[in-house]
């Protein structure tokens, strides 16, 4: 057996089992590709994947554990060329920064400078996509650290740590009604008041709309929701053209920038949420990433990171 074969099944199983998928991504042939499992399951004297005559469809009991043990040993392999850069090519590399919209418009611009300052000769990527696909990216370790709010911090073989708390925010035009209230009054507005009013707030897979969700279903409010979004700018510029009142993560909201628009507190209704950022569990980090880390949260030390990272591999 060797790595070859080994990079054919973990390329398999990532491309849904897809082996002309998996020979692009691989630069070679299906054919190729096809023979090469073949050869493996062979040498192995089991059957990795379950096929439909020419067609696989699926891992078989014993695919699963050997798909398991090659995940393994390809992170090694992976990681003895990230020490090799680590020692050879100290502040030099790459960095693929998995984020929702929210993280690369509001948050990552407090770190991206002093990062680039401090090592120049790093390739700094930003990969956007909603939670449950920045997980995926990180466990098939095409990002190296991920910040979302949702999926990061339940999903097996990532290590996950918070990096800040928030709120919602309720936006609307100062012509609205809900403007004319006082901070105090805002406070105590209630989730049958907002139903009458048609809303505009995030796709479900983006900044706590599950818990929005769920806190109106439970009191028994059907909200009018007319927009959905990934994006709290696209959320705010309707809200501004006047189709409904928007509800906001509260980092996307800033009085001095979005003049035309007030904000009012919404946490009392919608709750606190956290915020998290994740690297695969037994990937070794490179020292900027340890950085990173710490400059996206100073309570996020090497001891602290490595600690999680730790326990999220003992969990495998």
């Amino acid at each position: 057996m060797n790595l070859q074969q080994f990079r054919f099944v973990r390329e398999t199983i990532r491309r849904n089992f897809n082996l002309t998928e998996a020979a692009r991504t691989l630069f070679t042939s299906q054919p190729g590709v096809s023979k090469a499992i073949i050869e493996f399951e062979d040498e192995l004297g089991i059957k990795i994947f379950e096929r439909h005559g020419k067609r696989i469809k699926g891992l078989t009991k014993p695919g699963a554990v050997v798909s398991h043990v090659i995940d393994r040993i390809m992170r090694e392999v992976d990681n003895l060329k990230k020490v090799s850069d680590e020692f050879a090519r100290r502040d030099e590399g790459g960095l693929v920064i998995g984020c929702t919209h929210a993280q690369a418009r509001y948050i990552l611009p407090r770190v991206i400078p002093a990062f680039r300052e401090k090592f120049p000769k790093v390739r700094l990527s930003l990969a956007e996509g909603n939670p449950p696909h920045l997980a995926q990216m990180l466990l098939h370790e095409q990002a190296d650290v991920a910040i979302a709010t949702e999926t990061l911090n339940v999903t097996p073989g990532l290590a996950a740590l918070p990096v800040y708390s928030w709120e919602h925010v309720i936006v609307v035009r100062p012509d609205h009604p809900l403007a004319e209230l006082t901070s105090s009054a805002a406070k105590k507005l209630t989730l049958e008041q907002l139903g009458r009013y048609p809303i505009v707030t995030y796709d479900h897979a983006f900044s706590g709309r599950c818990t929005i969700d769920e806190m109106f279903a439970a009191k028994g409010v059907t909200p009018d929701i007319v927009l959905e979004a990934i994006d709290a700018d696209v959320i705010k510029t309707y809200v501004g053209v006047g189709m409904g009142i928007g509800i906001i993560a509260g980092m996307a909201f800033d009085p001095r920038r979005d003049k035309g628009l007030v904000g009012l507190p919404a946490g009392h209704l919608f709750g606190t949420h956290v915020t998290n950022v994740a690297v695969k569990a037994g990937v070794f980090l490179r020292d900027y990433v340890y950085v990173l880390l710490e400059m996206l949260a100073p309570n996020l030390t090497r001891d602290v990171v490595q600690e999680a990272v730790d326990n999220a591999v003992r969990k495998e």
